[in-house]
């Protein structure tokens, strides 16, 4: 019902020019007040959040949408991370995509789903083997993500299991793999 709705917005929605870029340091004030207005003071409380703090997120994989003039519409960042182990006991490589937003004047026109794309394609084209994320079923899994594949997985403090997603961009890459999300990415300096 979510994706039939934002297909209808989508169509009679004023349309929108925009361009999908890697962001960059001069971004980093408009994506954070983008993020405050969006998800408010609380998420940085989230159990994702405490996965990216201290963080860089994962190479080239940190994209904003910039309106005709160049102002940042729209966010979203993966970040390296260790999906539990194998049955091994290897660690398991993964991205944690999150946080997506797009500025409130520019939403219903398509631009979210547009990073999502753009942010799972270069993922896959960076050799990654999936993406995971703590987001709504219902919009997520257009693109792909569904809940069964994080079922033996755990987040760092509380979360919502049906909310838990993952994307597998190498076929079985998560199978078997068990244990708690960490942090495995570059540190900020």
């Amino acid at each position: 019902m979510a994706a039939v709705l934002d297909s209808v917005r989508a169509f009679f929605a004023p349309s929108t020019t925009f361009t999908i870029g890697a962001e960059t340091p001069a971004d980093v004030v408009a994506r954070e007040n983008l993020l405050d207005h969006a998800m408010g003071p609380e998420r940085r409380m989230k159990s994702s959040e405490k996965i990216r703090r201290g963080r860089l997120p994962a190479e080239g994989l940190a994209l904003v949408a910039r309106d005709g003039a160049g102002h940042v519409i729209g966010t979203v960042r993966l970040w390296n991370i260790e999906a539990g182990i194998s049955q091994d006991g290897t660690a398991v490589d993964a991205l944690l995509l999150g946080p997506l937003a797009v500025d409130d004047a520019h939403a219903g026109k398509g631009i979210g789903g547009a990073l999502m794309r753009a942010a799972v394609t270069e993922a896959a084209h960076r050799g990654h083997g999936a993406v995971l994320l703590v987001g709504d079923a219902a919009y997520y899994e257009r693109f792909g993500f569904f809940a069964d594949k994080t079922r033996h997985l755990v987040m760092p403090g509380p979360f919502e299991r049906a909310r838990f997603l993952a994307l597998e961009l190498k076929a079985g890459w998560l199978e078997g793999a068990a244990g708690m999300i960490v942090a495995s990415g570059r540190k900020l300096a």
